[in-house]
């Protein structure tokens, strides 16, 4: 039989391994991989090449329609871009925050 001396150190083993195991449980249940990487670039690109290509496309017509002596499509083009990277700066910050709460009640159990 063991000493009851060894017992709070027994426990404590038991806690680190409990703790343990949960965050590699919920790791794998977290989107934080490879995966997750690739998609969020992806996410990233089409949110800045959507925009764009659609402001282009109104500037070709505009231009064909209402000539100027300024080019509409490079104006629209450029609207699109302004407006892609504001919509993928926004997506980065809220993933990035999700994250980063994420960590905080992590090191808070």
């Amino acid at each position: 039989m063991k000493p009851a001396a060894n017992k709070p150190d027994e426990n404590f083993f038991s806690n680190e391994v409990a703790k343990k195991e949960q965050r590699k449980l919920k790791a794998l249940h977290d989107k934080n991989g490879v995966w997750f990487g690739l998609g969020m670039m992806g996410m990233v690109g089409w949110s800045v090449a959507v925009p764009s290509l659609l402001g282009a496309a109104l500037g070709i017509w505009l231009d064909k329609s209402y000539p100027q002596s300024f080019s509409w499509t490079l104006t629209f083009l450029m609207v699109g871009i302004i407006a892609g990277s504001i919509i993928a700066w926004s997506w980065v910050l809220k993933e990035d925050r999700e994250v980063h709460n994420k960590d905080k009640e992590n090191n808070d159990e």
